[in-house]
């Protein structure tokens, strides 16, 4: 072989050794930035996918607590009755609402002879039967209170992610009980100061100043029912803004209370 072509074996070989070492440098390692971004990719998609998951999670509840009379003398009049139709169309309106948003939840406290946890705080549409308040016994308005007071303090019942809830006091009488002090300590919890607070005052013996300061709907300060329709008629205007609310973009800034016009039905008893 002649000195030419030996030179010209070196310098293909030279140039050959540098060309693959260039590529080498070039080329990624296995742990280099490439890797990195693959893996900040993958991760982009896990969060995203999180988000999504957490975008369809199950609607906010809003809490629909009713804190209902049922001492004897709401066996007056067709009262209890009334009272007793009136909430089982509301709950009929609730059950059948969109829940993309909110989830309607209702609980009911009664207070006749003694005051209970009639109905607990329940997805309305999950409500199995029918809510039957029988009349009976005095007033312990009182009790009822620290029962409502309870509940919404509950944290594990009503969750902090929960729309203001609504509670709606309804009476026919004045209470029988040492009720002061667990009216003001309901008042002045930190939640039912935000929750919406409305009344309805039934017949001419309700103690309608009570009620007026148990409201705090600037828009419904206390509703009064002169007779079994009146009571139907409130519960119409609870369910209207309950349901306005719920079809809102953010149900906690909407409190429009709406009381429907006088209708002609059977329900027209005086009390």
């Amino acid at each position: 072989m002649g000195f030419a072509k030996y030179q010209e074996d070196i310098v293909s070989r030279f140039v050959g050794d540098a060309a693959v070492k260039a590529t080498k440098k070039t080329a990624a390692p296995p742990n280099s930035s490439g890797s990195t971004k693959t893996n900040q990719n993958e991760q982009r998609t896990k969060k995203m996918s999180s988000l999504k998951k957490y975008a369809v999670s199950s609607p906010r509840p809003l809490p629909v607590i009713i804190l209902a009379d049922s001492s004897g003398s709401m066996a007056e009049n067709g009262k209890i009755e009334a009272l007793n139709a009136a909430m089982k169309d509301m709950l009929s309106t609730f059950a059948k609402e969109s829940r993309i948003r909110a989830e309607i939840q209702v609980g009911l406290i009664n207070f006749g002879g003694k005051a209970e946890m009639h109905l607990p705080l329940v997805a309305a549409q999950s409500v199995s039967g029918l809510i039957e308040l029988k009349a009976d016994g005095v007033t312990p308005m009182g009790a009822a209170f620290e029962l409502a007071r309870q509940l919404l303090e509950d944290k594990d019942r009503i969750p902090s992610r929960s729309y203001r809830p609504i509670l709606i006091l309804i009476s026919d009488g004045q209470p029988t009980d040492d009720w002061e002090v667990p009216f003001k300590s309901l008042c002045s919890s930190e939640r039912a100061q935000k929750a919406t607070r409305i009344a309805m005052a039934i017949g001419p013996d309700a103690d309608e100043a009570m009620l007026k300061e148990f409201a705090n709907d600037a828009e419904a300060p206390i509703f009064k029912a002169h007779n079994a329709r009146d009571i139907h008629r409130f519960f119409r205007a609870v369910t209207m803004s309950v349901t306005v609310r719920t079809a809102s973009q953010n149900p906690d800034q909407t409190s429009t209370f709406v009381v429907p016009p006088p209708d002609d039905d059977s329900l027209d008893l005086d009390f």
